[in-house]
């Protein structure tokens, strides 16, 4: 099991809530829409980006730190250039790759590019770096780009245990990082949360919360795996699945409907109801946001407008709205009619400290 972020002494809204990246609660800046990457002005400053594993049409974290770096280049008036990993192998070449294409930042999604932007930032301290979902290079040219997405996966176990009809949630991960159990923590904690409110025995199936033991496919694309995976979880009892592995959650998509049953997804780190293209979008009865096309869009709008490269770390909270959980959707007429406001009652305790909220893979706690 990998060395939770916190032990290394750090500190891997229906749709895009909007975030502050300048420092960790303030004011939100606005941000464009996507398409064209050329705006009114010209700019000579060029931003990239390198994905992880997941591809950038995982319609999850990848996919959204695209469309923030595209957004920004619309707005000085720049083009992107972006490039994506197929393997672990491909991390340091692509962003060598980068950098000889005179980047000026690159943005590198996901704590599996920790190793590599580390090793690139050392040897070219002229090129700046965000790096997402990791705080601990310390370098002048390195800006971290954290979640704590534990606070906003509470919200969802406790959806998720709401809205049950068997009393069993189940989740998974892609692969045993601090980015990912960190969201399976949250969902464990508002889950216990749920039970001890309503006086339930709603079980998670797929992680233990005590001893950082669980479910996990091992990359973020097996997609029969995926679908194994959840199909033993169905065949448990469970009517709620959390998969946290990009677009994994097309596996698990496609068990539910190929085994009949009336259970239902939970998405993580986008909308996956509005971004969703496989044909699953039907099955997401909420999804669990880390907004990184606000945080991406900003800190590359930042770094273009030609001041000193801002290398403090961003932490993307409830309280900020770094995080948070979509709408229903087409199941907000299903749910329980006061689960809305007691989500709302639990963020504000969250936000204000009166509920806690702790992760071993917590990156600010």
């Amino acid at each position: 099991m990998p060395v939770p972020l916190k032990r290394l002494g750090l500190g891997a809204l229906a749709g895009v809530s909007v975030i502050a990246l300048l420092t960790g609660c303030g004011q939100a800046p606005k941000s464009s829409s996507s398409g064209s990457t050329k705006a009114a002005s010209s700019s000579k400053y060029l931003p990239c980006i390198v994905s992880d594993q997941g591809g950038f049409d995982d319609h999850s974290f990848n996919e959204l730190g695209l469309t923030g770096v595209k957004q920004a280049a619309q707005k000085i008036g720049s083009s992107v250039k972006q490039v994506q990993s197929a393997t672990a192998n491909d991390y340091a070449s692509n962003i060598n790759n980068l950098i000889a294409q005179k980047c000026n930042i690159v943005v590198a999604s996901g704590f599996n590019l920790v190793s590599a932007v580390k090793d690139a930032a050392a040897k070219s301290p002229k090129t700046d770096f965000a790096m997402i979902d990791d705080n601990s290079i310390k370098a002048p040219n390195v800006k971290p780009v954290v979640f704590e997405t534990d606070e906003a996966a509470f919200l969802g176990g406790y959806a998720a245990a709401a809205y049950s009809k068997t009393g069993v949630v189940a989740t998974y991960g892609g692969a045993q990082i601090p980015p990912v159990t960190i969201y399976m923590d949250g969902v464990a904690d508002g889950i216990a949360y749920f039970n001890k409110q309503k006086h339930k025995n709603v079980r998670l199936l797929g992680w233990n919360e005590q001893t950082q033991k669980g479910t996990f496919v091992g990359d973020f694309k097996d997609q029969n795996k995926a679908k194994t995976y959840t199909t033993n979880f169905l065949n448990a009892n469970a009517d709620v699945v959390i998969p946290v592995g990009g677009p994994l959650y097309q596996g698990a998509g496609a068990a539910i409907k190929a085994s009949g049953k009336k259970a239902v997804l939970e998405g993580v780190d986008a909308d996956l109801f509005q971004t969703d293209t496989a044909g699953y979008k039907d099955l997401f009865l909420v999804s669990i946001l880390k907004n990184i096309a606000t945080a991406a869009d900003s800190v590359v709008t930042q770094a273009a407008s030609g001041k000193t490269f801002d290398n403090t770390v961003y932490v993307g909270t409830l309280k900020n709205d770094g995080v948070g959980l979509s709408s229903f959707h087409g199941y907000a007429s299903t749910v329980p009619s006061s689960l809305q406001s007691e989500l709302d009652a639990i963020k504000k305790g969250i936000s204000d400290g009166s509920i806690p909220v702790s992760s071993p893979s917590s990156f600010n706690k």
